[in-house]
C-alpha cells in the first residue's frame, strides 16, 4: 500500500533527503512540491521548508511540464529527464517514483543562473547520473551519520512494504538483485534456496514487486506449518460436505492469488502427493477444490523457498524429480548473513528505527565495541537473528548487557570452532585469516597494556581506539593482568 502523505512520513521522508550530499526534491503526482533538502535550496537559491513560496515553485519548475513526466513514467521508465526553470535557474533533472508511495522524487542535477547567481556555489557536473535514477533510495548515508560503517557506499535499501526491505551493499547480493530484476517481468516458476531466516521471503517480494503481477496479490504459505491433509484444503480450497466440518464452500490460496504471486516457504516439506498436485498446476494452471470435479483456471506465478539440499531429498525419495526441474527454471541461492557482513550495520540501524518507532521508544544507536561485535557474531539463525537481537536491544535498552550477549555467543562459537579443530577438520581460508587477525590484535593489545602499565585509557589512545572497544577486546581475548609484574596475558576463552 503507497505510503499516506502524513506530517510524520513527510517528516522520515525529509530527514532521510537532507542527509543526502545531492539536490533532491520531493512532489506529489498533483506537481505540489512537498520538500527541497538542504543541499537543494543552498545550491539553487530555494526557499526553505515550504510556505508562501511553494506555489509559485510548483507552476514555474513543474506545472507545465508534469504530464510529460508522469507519461513516461507510466510507460515503464525507470525515470524521465527533463529541464526545469525556476527564477533565473535553468536545471536539469531527473524524475521517478519513490518506492512504495505516490510521491515524485527529483534530483537537481546541474543549474546554470543570472549574473546575479552566487559565483561561489559549487556546480555539479553535468554528466553525473543520480543513483537514485537508477536504484532504489539507499540509507547508507543516513546509517554512516549515526555511527555506522559501510564499506560499500553504493548498498541498496528498497523498500517492499509490510516492514520489510531489501538490502544489497556486497557483490553476491548484488547480483542477486540484478537476477532478480531479469527474472521479475517473465511469469516463470522461481526456486529460492538459503539457510533458515536468510531472507528468502525478501527475494520472492522483491521480483513479486517487479513483475507483471505486482498489482495482484501477494500470498505466502507456509508448508511446513500444516499437516498434508489441511495443507491441500489451504492450498485448493474445497466444496461443502468435501469432509467433516466443511459446512460452507472455501476458495484456495491459489485462487485468492490469481494474476498475483503464490509464494511457497519450505517447499521440500510437502507431500509427494501434494507435489504432483502443485506439478499439475505448473504445467497447466488448472486445479480441483476438494470434494469437486469442476477445474479452476488461475494465473499465478509460484516462487518457492527451502533450506533443504532438494538434491539429496530426491535421491531419498522425499521430492519428486519432475517437480524440481518444473520449478527450478531460474535457481536463486541466498548466501547466509555471516558471507555479506558488510550489511550487518545498515540491518541493526533498519531494525533499530523500526522497533524504536513500534515499541515508541527513543533508544541510541549502539557504541562502537556493540557495533564491532555484531559485525563479528556468525548469525547462525541469519537475518532473523539479527532482528530478534536488535528487538531485544530496543526493549532492555542495556547497551552492556547486549554486548556481553555478543560476547557470550562469541565465545560459545569459538568452543565449537576449537572442537571441530581437536576432530582434524580442515580450516577455511576465511577461518584462518580471522585466526591470524586475532593474533596481531592480540599482540598489538598486550604491547599497549605493558607500555601503559595497564591504564587501559592510555593504551585505547595508543591503539586508537575507544576505551569501551578496547574492554570488549580484552575480554574476547581474555586479558588478565599478572600480579607479579603487572604485564598483560592473554588467556584462552571458552
Amino acid at each position: 500500500m503507497p505510503v499516506q502523505a502524513t506530517e510524520q512520513s513527510l517528516q522520515l521522508v525529509a530527514d532521510l533527503l537532507n542527509e543526502s550530499e545531492h539536490p533532491l526534491l520531493l512532489a506529489d503526482r498533483s506537481g505540489r512540491v512537498l520538500y527541497a533538502n538542504t543541499f537543494a535550496r543552498e545550491r539553487f537559491g530555494l526557499p526553505g521548508p515550504w510556505s508562501t513560496a511553494a506555489a509559485a515553485i510548483e507552476h514555474e519548475m513543474l506545472g507545465p511540464k508534469l504530464d510529460s513526466v508522469l507519461l513516461g513514467l507510466a510507460s515503464g521508465d525507470s525515470s524521465v529527464g527533463l529541464d526545469l526553470e525556476y527564477g533565473a535557474n535553468h536545471v536539469n533533472a531527473r524524475v521517478r517514483w519513490l518506492p512504495e508511495s505516490d510521491w515524485l522524487l527529483m534530483r537537481l542535477l546541474s543549474g546554470s543562473g543570472s549574473d546575479e547567481a552566487d559565483p561561489d556555489r559549487p556546480a555539479l557536473p553535468q554528466e553525473e547520473m543520480p543513483r537514485a535514477a537508477k536504484e532504489p533510495l539507499t540509507t547508507v548515508d543516513a546509517v554512516e551519520l549515526q555511527g555506522f560503517s559501510s564499506k560499500n557506499d553504493d548498498a541498496i535499501c528498497e523498500p517492499l512494504g509490510d516492514g520489510l526491505y531489501f538490502l544489497a551493499s556486497t557483490v553476491q547480493m548484488k547480483k542477486i538483485r540484478k537476477q532478480a530484476m531479469r527474472v521479475a517481468p517473465v511469469n516463470v516458476p522461481v526456486l529460492i534456496s538459503g539457510e533458515s531466516g536468510s531472507g528468502k521471503e525478501v527475494i520472492a517480494r522483491l521480483i513479486h514487486q517487479h513483475g507483471k503481477g505486482r498489482k495482484g496479490p501477494f500470498i505466502k504459505v507456509n508448508c511446513a506449518a500444516l499437516p498434508a491433509e489441511l495443507l491441500e484444503s489451504e492450498l485448493f480450497g474445497y466444496e461443502q460436505g468435501a469432509f467433516t466440518g466443511a459446512v460452507r464452500a472455501k476458495p484456495g490460496q491459489f485462487e485468492l492469488a490469481n494474476h498475483g504471486t503464490m509464494f511457497l516457504d519450505e517447499i521440500a516439506e510437502m507431500s509427494t502427493h501434494l507435489q504432483s498436485k502443485l506439478l499439475h498446476v505448473l504445467q497447466d494452471g488448472q486445479f480441483s477444490r476438494l470434494g469437486s470435479r469442476h477445474m479452476v483456471q488461475v494465473d499465478v506465478r509460484v516462487i518457492a523457498a527451502t533450506n533443504v539440499d532438494v538434491p539429496e531429498a530426491i535421491r531419498q525419495g522425499r521430492f519428486r524429480e519432475d517437480l524440481y526441474y518444473r520449478l527450478n527454471v531460474v535457481p536463486c541461492h541466498l548466501p547466509p548473513l555471516r558471507e555479506r557482513t558488510d550489511e550487518i550495520p545498515i540491518l541493526f540501524r533498519l531494525f533499530l528505527d523500526r522497533y524504536c518507532r513500534e515499541f515508541g521508544k527513543q533508544v541510541a544507536p549502539p557504541g562502537l565495541a556493540l557495533r564491532e561485535a555484531a559485525r563479528r557474531c556468525a548469525w547462525p539463525g541469519n537475518v532473523r537473528e539479527l532482528e530478534n537481537f536488535v528487538k531485544r536491544y530496543v526493549i532492555l535498552a542495556d547497551e552492556e548487557e547486549s554486548l556481553q550477549e555478543l560476547i557470550e555467543m562469541e565465545a560459545l562459537r569459538g568452543k565449537e570452532v576449537q572442537a571441530n579443530s581437536n576432530g582434524h577438520k580442515p580450516q577455511t581460508l576465511k577461518s584462518l585469516v580471522r585466526g591470524l587477525k586475532d593474533d596481531a590484535e592480540m599482540e598489538a593489545i598486550a604491547d599497549a597494556l605493558k607500555q601503559t602499565h595497564w591504564r587501559r585509557k592510555d593504551a585505547a589512545r595508543i591503539l586508537g581506539i575507544s576505551y569501551k572497544a578496547l574492554l570488549y577486546k580484552m575480554r574476547q581475548f581474555g586479558f588478565t593482568p599478572s600480579s607479579s609484574n603487572g604485564h598483560a596475558h592473554p588467556q584462552t576463552v571458552i
